[in-house]
């Protein structure tokens, strides 16, 4: 795999780098610039481009982390390794995937309907000198706010109305089921009521997709079930190189590699969620193939390396050439 940034990328890193002398700090999120960071990043896999697209930070209590171990060993996990032992900060890495005919968008993203702070991938596209209008292909890897309450515009339609739109089989099943929204606790009612309105929006076409069903030449989807019924991930595979488009399947790359037994709160079926990981882990360790992870620190890529009886995130080296 190789790492290629744009030239753009290389100016405003460039610009960048005085804010990067700062001193060691106690945790290892750095305070915000004074100017724009980047919010793309292209690389090559094969014949493929691949260009990783941030929709903005989520911040969550980590509460929600590791929701099946002693609460007071995963706040001494997360301070061990310089993160904060209150709040998470994740990053929202969408994939294009620009492959023969084929750009394919992995997830829409919150648009204006969840947190303030996501929401830009849309604007972002624009940054990185991507027409929007050219997407031929959408893959929904799950029905979570931050990955497709986007697909709607501010008049209630599709927001990219030319391109295919592709979701789990199983994942639709499980939101347009009748009755759920009486059945789930008060605070998961609204995630339901956003992916009822985002499936059914207007002028989005959907096509089903189970395990192992290809979207174009060269992109199929893996079923990844846990973080949600018919969660799927993507993946990309040209010239003998491999990427696997985690989604949620994987969320952190700190505890999921070390602990892949813990599972969070927003996974509906935790123990699901764990056979679905280490398989995931397993595949891409055993195969040297590379992962993105939505929610890993921007970019997101990298690979799996075991460690003993867990695992190590590996970030990709990418070139400055």
């Amino acid at each position: 795999m190789t790492l290629r940034p744009t030239r753009r990328d290389l100016m405003k890193l460039a610009a960048a780098m005085p804010a990067l002398t700062l001193p060691a700090l106690a945790r290892a999120d750095l305070g915000g610039p004074h100017m724009e960071n980047p919010t793309h990043f292209s690389f090559t896999l094969g014949e493929a481009k691949l260009t990783v697209i941030s929709d903005g930070s989520l911040q969550l209590p980590t509460s929600g982390l590791g929701v099946n171990a002693d609460p007071a060993e995963v706040q001494a996990f997360l301070t061990r390794h310089f993160l904060s032992p209150e709040t998470s900060y994740s990053h929202t890495n969408h994939l294009l995937i620009e492959l023969g005919e084929a750009k394919v968008l992995v997830d829409v993203g919150s648009g204006n309907r969840f947190l303030d702070t996501a929401g830009r991938l849309m604007d972002n596209l624009d940054s990185a000198g991507i027409d929007a209008g050219g997407i031929t292909h959408v893959v929904i890897t799950h029905a979570h706010p931050d990955h497709i309450w986007g697909v709607r515009d501010d008049f209630d339609e599709a927001i990219l109305p030319d391109a295919a739109y592709f979701v789990g089989e199983e994942e639709r099943a499980f939101w347009l089921q009748d009755g759920l929204v009486n059945q789930v606790s008060a605070e998961m009612q609204q995630f339901v009521v956003g992916a009822v309105n985002s499936l059914g929006v207007e002028g989005a076409d959907w096509t089903s997709l189970g395990d192992g069903d290809e979207v174009a030449p060269g992109i199929r989807v893996l079923a990844s079930p846990g973080h949600t019924p018919g969660h799927l991930s993507v993946v990309v595979e040209s010239g003998g190189e491999q990427l696997i488009a985690l989604g949620d399947a994987l969320t952190h790359a700190w505890t999921n590699f070390a602990h892949p037994e813990w599972y969070n709160g927003t996974d509906i079926d935790g123990a699901q969620t764990v056979t679905t990981r280490k398989r995931l882990l397993d595949m891409a360790a055993a195969d040297r193939m590379a992962v993105l992870g939505y929610h890993f620190p921007f970019p997101g890529v990298g690979h799996v390396m075991r460690d003993g009886d867990a695992y190590r995130f590996v970030p990709a080296l990418w070139r400055w050439d």
